[in-house]
């Protein structure tokens, strides 16, 4: 009787720690977790509304530097001038923390300041410089969001800040009181674009300080190495604070062999406790290391359930099709991995060459939260894996009369 309770109270705390673990609630008014391969959402809470960002706006700006350089229409040893608006704001200790007295940096040495001392006036140099004032790069910034499909985000500036800091160099038509909100969705979508599109900027976002005109600008990412609240594995990405918005974090991490993006917006506690932001990260970061892992369903080079595509004209009436490349997919680790591809395949025609595309392996995820992916579901191409001379020319002739007949006549 004492071994049959025994069983009982173990399987009893064990079902308590997989509710609590399935309970999960991130101490923020806005929070998403996102594996960055597989664009799978790990964790949502209010996900979808739109908020204040404060300087989290930056990552946005600096991927639009990034593509300027990658266009050519840039270089990192461009000089920037530092115009007199962007220069004013330097004086004001609540807006900037880095001095601007020489007038004219490079671009390497603005988006340095601008992501890891968050500079208010290098990302509005920057703006200026590429678009010619403030406001046309604020364009620039809603034509990039629409073509990523992003149509609920409101921005009037290119550094965060509220409206009530710029005078008279506010967006045009927009509230004086007017500041930078999108969901933290649409700052996962963003900040994924811009690790996966232009990845050395983790080589920015993970130093602790840098030089700048001969002074030294610190990060704000208190997760970092040989910081006060450090994880390991994590790289980046950006804080952000005004009143509005409150504290917010989007942070980039590496967990279980997965590049993770961790989003944090308004963490409860974030006035009196200048970690609360970065405690929710940590909470959301040990949530999806606890629950979730990478696994390979499909190995390049393997076929699933011996998958065959249709041959027409050919030698063989069909071929086998193998995965191009591996299929990886997120997953909870107490998930069953059977039966969780759906395999497509197409009929073409001879000749068909070794590693020509008939069909698809699509994952068939059940376990969807929130929207599911930032994008489509993982999916790998189905290839043939040789190839399929055609038929004599008269018998490809023959069935193609004969098919005539079946189909016409």
């Amino acid at each position: 009787m004492k071994k049959i309770l025994g069983i009982i109270f173990i399987l009893l705390i064990f079902w308590g720690g997989t509710a609590k673990a399935d309970d999960f609630e991130a101490a923020a008014e806005h929070a998403l977790a996102v594996e960055v391969s597989t664009g799978k959402i790990l964790y949502e809470k209010d996900a979808t509304t739109p908020d204040g960002i404060a300087s989290i706006t930056k990552i946005l700006t600096v991927y639009l530097v990034y593509k300027e350089i990658d266009q050519g229409h840039l270089s990192w040893d461009s000089k920037v001038a530092i115009s007199d608006y962007a220069y004013h704001l330097t004086a004001n200790s609540d807006v900037s923390n880095v001095p601007m007295e020489d007038r004219e940096y490079t671009v390497d040495q603005l988006v340095n300041a601008t992501l890891i001392a968050s500079a208010n006036s290098a990302a509005i140099a920057l703006a200026e410089h590429i678009a010619g004032s403030e406001a046309a790069f604020v364009d620039m910034m809603q034509a990039q969001l629409q073509d990523w499909g992003i149509s609920d985000a409101s921005l009037v500036n290119a550094s965060g800040l509220n409206n009530t800091y710029l005078g008279e160099n506010i967006y045009p038509e927009s509230e004086p009181d007017a500041e930078n909100q999108m969901s933290a969705l649409d700052v996962a979508i963003i900040a994924r674009h811009l690790i996966t599109e232009y990845p050395d900027v983790l080589k920015i976002t993970q130093q602790t300080s840098a030089a700048f005109a001969g002074t030294t600008i610190n990060t704000y990412n208190y997760m970092l190495a040989d910081m006060p609240y450090a994880r390991e594995g994590v790289d980046g990405l950006k804080t952000g604070t005004t009143e509005l918005a409150g504290a917010c974090f989007v942070a980039t991490s590496n967990e279980n062999g997965m590049r993770v993006i961790a989003v944090v917006m308004n963490a409860e506690g974030g006035e009196e406790n200048d970690y609360a932001r970065f405690e929710v990260t940590n909470s959301i970061l040990d949530y999806v290391q606890n629950q979730f892992e990478l696994v390979t369903l499909l190995s390049a080079g393997d076929s699933y359930n011996s998958s065959t595509g249709s041959v027409l004209d050919g030698k063989k009436k069909i071929v086998e099709a193998v995965a191009k490349s591996d299929l990886k997919v997120v997953q909870k680790k107490s998930d069953n991995q059977s039966d969780k591809i759906i395999a497509n395949t197409q009929t073409v025609t001879a000749p068909v060459t070794k590693g020509q595309t008939v069909g698809t392996a699509v994952y068939a995820d059940n376990d969807l939260i929130g929207s599911g992916y930032l994008e489509a579901v993982p999916r790998v191409e189905l290839v043939a894996q040789s190839e399929v001379e055609r038929s004599f020319f008269l018998k490809v002739w023959w069935n193609h009369f004969v098919n005539y007949v079946n189909d016409y006549l």
